[in-house]
């Protein structure tokens, strides 16, 4: 019942504010009521990201292979990969930097008002000769080929000097 919800929230909370013993212990008391490891498993996966992100980019394959491991030997053996998993996430440092620039990018989707702009041509592919034509591809900088960066625009002119890193404003 709800009770389901109030524990799997408890975990997410105390791995986010770097308890680790409140983390192993809402984590045994979901995996001892009966949990389904899987289900705690897939819960992990996404904090991996939304919480930890690049702060720690392996927390993500810490995650996955937490995922598998249940997947292949189940329980009560993958126990010990789960609490594995819960104690680094809690240790681990926190970032929501992608977590909420993603949610900038939906929001100024939402937003928009009339037909998305348009895909640049210089980004499209041409693989036809008609598309070469009409100037599909025409002034990309394939980047590996170059030494420095390159100076060239990537988003739609409408949107042209958008940081979704920053704090949108309304």
């Amino acid at each position: 019942g709800e009770e389901h919800y109030n524990c799997i929230s408890a975990l997410h909370k105390s791995m986010r504010g770097s308890d680790e013993n409140a983390s192993l212990y809402w984590l045994a008391r979901m995996l001892e009521g009966g949990e389904d490891p899987l289900y705690v498993a897939r819960r992990l996966v996404r904090f991996a990201s939304e919480d930890i992100g690049l702060a720690d980019p392996l927390a993500l394959t810490q995650a996955v292979a937490a995922y598998q491991g249940c997947h292949f030997i189940g329980m009560p053996e993958c126990e010990v990969i789960l609490a594995q998993c819960v104690v680094y996430f809690a240790r681990a440092p926190k970032s929501i930097e992608v977590y909420r620039a993603y949610s900038n990018v939906k929001e100024c989707l939402r937003m928009h008002t009339g037909p998305l702009p348009p895909v640049p041509l210089h980004l499209r592919n041409a693989p036809t000769r008609l598309m070469k034509n009409l100037g599909y591809g025409k002034g990309y900088k394939y980047n590996p080929m170059y030494k420095e960066p390159v100076e060239q625009d990537y988003l739609p002119e409408e949107l042209k000097g958008s940081d979704f890193f920053k704090e949108r404003k309304t």
